[in-house]
């Protein structure tokens, strides 16, 4: 039989919803709301003419290239060549979320992105063909002289997400830059220079999702170290993605966006777990096997629901590969700064690089 006095709950079994937890359904909703209340009202057969900057690099063919351009797909012929940056104006009839039969009315180089060609120019002219691939798309994300055979080794190993600029890379740029700074500069100084750095990388690796999640995120947790707040990064997750809905609606259905975001939620929840059940592995592998199979708890459903691929192994060689692409990261944005401005230095630094390309295409061809 039970009493009164029973029946209370511990205030340790209490649980009161605040305003702290609604906030973020609400805010989800709104933004949903808000996708499909300004989504576009196209038509098939729609005559259309859009303007404005190509956000992300174009994917090039023997004779096409494909970009986006306001959330639409845009196919062009290969020539004149459009690069990210580029200011176009494009019309054509709307189809199946992108426009057939375009054509290119007006076309503006900017010279805002020829520093990101200048480096791009000095992999290839001091590299081998892969190898200079290789580092162009993990350090700036460009995959223009990635081989049909090559991104082919990429694609079947599970490897083809290492080859773009990512938001770890934003991580990396942004802890070498406050390493670096802080030794000569009082710490708040030193995280404002480094909060530029990462935006002015995110610009020249091209403003595509996860960098610009990343970017956000990173942002955030130097903000709140200057403030000396708590940072939590769950919740830099969630704030960056709803500032990213704000200014782009569109995103919310777009697949690197919600990769990327369930990818670093799966990092959060799962690695430090997976390390310590495979504790028992050598650290060099340990480090990247977990990440692998954190990642893949949570991107693999949508990968083999988008496109139908699913490889067992990739956790495999993604750990074995995994641990090079900091190193890669660095060296390459090192040399590339450099050789801007002393060439023969920067080629002297690129050449510490060589061991570790010729390592990742050794695993993955």
């Amino acid at each position: 039989m039970f009493t009164k006095k029973s029946l209370k709950k511990s205030p340790s079994t209490k649980f009161k919803i605040t305003s702290t937890h609604l906030i973020w359904p609400i805010l989800f909703l709104v933004l949903t709301i808000r996708y499909f209340a300004t989504k576009p009202n196209y038509h098939e057969g729609d005559y259309l003419k859009l303007s404005g900057k190509i956000m992300s690099e174009p994917r090039y063919t023997h004779s096409s290239q494909t970009f986006f351009l306001l959330s639409l797909k845009v196919i062009l012929p290969r020539l004149p060549q459009l690069n990210y940056g580029d200011y176009v104006v494009v019309e054509g009839i709307y189809k199946d979320n992108g426009l057939i039969n375009s054509r290119l009315v007006i076309h503006k180089k900017t010279n805002l992105f020829s520093l990101r060609k200048k480096i791009l120019d000095f992999y290839q002219k001091n590299l081998p063909p892969n190898h200079s691939a290789l580092v162009s798309g993990i350090v700036l994300g460009s995959k223009q002289t990635i081989t049909p055979s090559f991104y082919q080794s990429l694609k079947r190993s599970g490897t083809i997400h290492v080859v773009v600029a990512s938001g770890m890379n934003v991580t990396l740029v942004a802890g070498f830059l406050v390493s670096a700074l802080i030794t000569v500069l009082p710490r708040k100084r030193a995280v404002i220079i480094s909060i530029i750095g990462i935006w002015i990388y995110v610009l020249l690796a091209g403003l595509e999702p996860p960098l610009i999640r990343a970017g956000i995120m990173g942002t955030i947790a130097f903000s709140a170290q200057a403030l000396g707040r708590v940072y939590s990064a769950v919740r830099g997750l969630l704030i960056s993605g709803i500032i990213m809905l704000i200014i782009s609606p569109a995103w919310l259905t777009d697949l690197g966006f919600i990769l990327s975001f369930v990818a670093t939620l799966s990092l959060m929840l799962f690695e430090s777990k997976i390390s310590r059940l495979i504790r028992f592995t050598p650290e060099i592998l340990r480090q990247g096997l977990s990440t692998s199979l954190a990642a893949q708890i949570g991107v693999a459903p949508i990968i083999y629901l988008s496109f139908g691929q699913f490889n067992p192994l990739s956790p495999i060689t993604n750990a074995l590969i995994l641990w090079t692409v900091p190193h890669i990261t660095i060296i390459g944005s090192l040399a590339g700064v450099v050789g801007l401005i002393f060439p023969a230095l920067g080629k002297l630094i690129l050449l510490l690089i060589y061991p570790l390309t010729w390592w990742f295409i050794v695993l993955v061809s």
